[in-house]
């Protein structure tokens, strides 16, 4: 397996773990905390996979082709967090979403993450990852 698609494999098990942990969360916050909790949770989520979708373009863009890269790609690279907080911002100021269950969900690609490590950590050890 060359290195491509060994980081292709990992790329798609993080989206499966995030999507994953996005609708495990927003699925117990409306049992136990109700609809805005959950949507709270479903909305930080969302965010939080297109934050990982565009540091994987980026990543992509910078380290992949070998090509330039160009200044378009770092001012939305600076602004993506201006759009995201003020979409955010403006969705919690004006509605009942829970903002503590918003936070909850942006951890869920970073969980998704740490799953991976421990993912590669296990299958490293048994000697099964493709190196």
């Amino acid at each position: 397996m060359s290195d491509e698609q060994h980081l292709a494999g990992a790329v798609a098990r993080i989206w499966k773990a995030t999507v994953g942990l996005g609708l495990f969360g927003a699925s117990v916050l409306l049992i136990w905390r109700g609809w805005t909790w959950s949507t709270g949770c479903a909305l930080g989520a969302a965010i939080s996979a297109l934050n990982f979708h565009w540091l994987h373009r980026v990543a992509t863009a910078v380290g992949g082709t070998g090509k330039q890269t160009k200044p378009r790609v770092a001012i939305v690279l600076g602004l993506r967090y201006v759009i995201l907080g003020g979409i955010a911002y403006g969705i919690l100021k004006y509605s009942a979403i829970s903002l503590s269950a918003m936070f909850w969900g942006l951890f869920v690609a970073v969980a998704a993450v740490v799953l991976e490590i421990l993912y590669e950590l296990i299958y490293a050890r048994n000697g099964t990852v493709g190196h």
